[in-house]
């Protein structure tokens, strides 16, 4: 089968790791290309790759590279990942005999019926989420169909023996991830922790933060409001978080929307043991006290309380790391995925 990713992202994320792992895994079997926008993308790819403008939805130069690309290499299924990426797709696999296969992770809601029936119904041949909870929301605009939807978990693997350690500044380390957004949750990560440090007189304790974004400068001054800057790291972003996670405690996720997300599968992987939000899908795969320990999204103290938990109970947060490393790696195998995707691209190809 011939395959062709295109991702418009301006920078790394979740969803540009779930493109590199599934083209790497598709390309065992299959003839995968790739179409991106910036280096910093394409770089980590070892396929074939082309690199177009996406500038916006009307790009008629995407669209007749994305039309050509398409004829000469006889794609079958075109995988856009981005909302600029599903309207040009869509167009281009209208114009050749390709389907058009949309990859979604987060929970959206189709408010705007309009432009949404047109990119997600009338454009997409399939739709693949990660979650239930996705497809559910999906579900409840009317032009829907639940046949058209796949769920498929993430696929992911990580090479252990390639992770440089890096040196661990604090005893206990609470690493997070991701773009720093409002929708992430870092302010919210951010007080928590600044509870859980000054109710129970913590001095060995450091929270890392990796990625970039728009709150940054925001975040850093609610640090030294708190007065817990010399606690708190901002890496900015960086090309392989791997071993910041290899040598971390706890991973924090306190979003308020995602999907299934990559970082904490991974984090899970690199044996950290978890405190999430009820955010996405991520209780259909982790239970609390179980695999994790949930917190709802804005309760401060809830969070101070959990951290403080997992920091007095070592066995528990050991216990509770290796029970989330099983799920990751019995439920989220890259073999797993090809086959539940390519099933899928059979199914609409009908």
């Amino acid at each position: 089968m011939n395959i062709l990713f295109t991702c418009s992202a301006r920078k790394w994320g979740g969803n540009e790791a779930w493109v590199l792992h599934a083209a790497d895994v598709m390309a065992k079997k299959h003839h995968c290309l790739l179409a991106y926008r910036k280096d910093e993308i394409g770089e980590r790819f070892n396929i074939k790759k082309f690199q177009l403008p996406f500038h916006h939805e009307a790009d008629l130069y995407t669209l007749a590279r994305l039309v050509s690309i398409i004829k000469e290499h006889h794609i079958d299924i075109v995988v856009p990942t981005k909302r600029k990426d599903y309207f040009l797709a869509g167009i281009a696999c209208k114009l050749t005999k390709a389907k058009n296969i949309l990859i979604l992770g987060i929970v959206r809601d189709l408010k705007n019926k309009g432009i949404n029936e047109l990119v997600y119904h009338r454009l997409a041949d399939g739709i693949m989420v990660n979650a239930h909870m996705i497809k559910d929301v999906l579900l409840q605009s009317s032009y829907m169909k639940s046949k058209n939807i796949a769920v498929i978990p993430n696929g992911l693997f990580i090479d252990v023996n390639k992770i440089e350690a890096i040196e661990k500044k604090f005893d206990f380390t609470i690493t997070s991830l991701g773009e720093l957004s409002e929708r992430k949750g870092f302010d919210f990560l951010i007080t928590g922790f600044a509870l859980f440090v000054s109710q129970n007189s913590i001095d060995n304790a450091g929270l890392i933060i990796i990625g970039t974004g728009g709150q940054l400068d925001a975040l850093k001054e609610l640090t030294r409001s708190l007065n817990i800057e010399r606690l708190v790291t901002f890496t900015g972003f960086i090309k392989n978080p791997y071993p910041y996670l290899a040598t971390s405690d706890i991973f924090a996720l306190t979003s308020r929307n995602e999907g299934i997300p990559y970082a904490t599968l991974e984090a899970a992987l690199l044996d950290n043991a978890i405190i999430t939000t009820r955010a996405g899908g991520v209780e259909e795969v982790l239970t609390h006290n179980q695999h994790c320990l949930f917190v709802e999204y804005g309760e401060e103290q809830s969070l101070a309380d959990h951290l403080m938990h997992l920091y007095r109970d070592v066995p528990f947060r050991k216990k509770i790391a290796c029970e989330a490393k099983s799920v990751a790696v019995e439920q989220f195998s890259l073999e797993k995925m090809e086959k539940e995707m390519i099933e899928f691209f059979r199914f609409v190809q009908q």
